[in-house]
């Protein structure tokens, strides 16, 4: 399946699909090539695509009246992102999902993805289980934030996710992480000073 191994894996990770059910499922995929800066999706467009990042780094986020960004998800390498409630419920997006960096993805429009869980039901597992690990880490996220330090944050995700710390701008964490870039910097020059 060459370029299609990493997301076959991913999706292998939770459903066992034959040598047909997964040519369906590749049929309805769209490769993407985008350069950094470029979004995908804009606040007042319905968002029709989920997307699969096969390389590279990508953030949704939220502008304020204010002009402050406010990064709500963060995606890189095997990892989805979307508008989640724009694309579900087809109705315009109020988030921004940029490429941090020049990224490949793959996506599946939302029409697409209801004929494929037509056409192969074992999608619906598949589908529910990213959901619902979606869902229980946004609870795990909300509760960090109601709950520890910003300093606390930013070690409990250097720790858990170490390879975003690699791949995605500092802005971005700080912004995802609820605090300055300014006040990122110095936290992780403190946490170097320690090593």
């Amino acid at each position: 399946m060459g370029d299609f191994d990493q997301i076959l894996a991913c999706v292998g990770k939770y459903i066992d699909l034959t040598e047909d059910e997964k040519k369906v499922f590749l049929s309805k995929l769209r490769v993407r090539k985008i350069k950094k800066k470029q979004f995908i999706v804009q606040p007042d467009f319905i968002c029709k695509y989920r997307s699969y990042v096969v390389n590279g780094a990508l953030r949704s986020y939220i502008m304020c009246n204010d002009g402050q960004e406010h990064t709500i998800a963060l995606a890189i390498d095997d990892w989805w992102i979307s508008d989640f409630n724009s694309f579900i419920y087809q109705r315009p997006a109020t988030l921004f999902v940029e490429a941090l960096s020049n990224s490949t993805i793959f996506q599946i429009a939302y029409d697409d993805e209801q004929k494929l869980l037509e056409e192969v039901p074992k999608f619906e597992r598949f589908f529910r289980i990213l959901t619902q690990r979606g869902f229980a880490y946004l609870q795990r996220r909300i509760l960090s934030n109601l709950s520890k330090t910003a300093e606390e944050r930013y070690i409990e995700f250097s720790k858990q996710y170490p390879e975003f710390m690699q791949k995605v701008p500092q802005y971005a964490i700080a912004s995802f992480l609820g605090i300055t870039p300014v006040y990122l910097s110095q936290l992780r020059n403190h946490k170097a000073g320690k090593s």
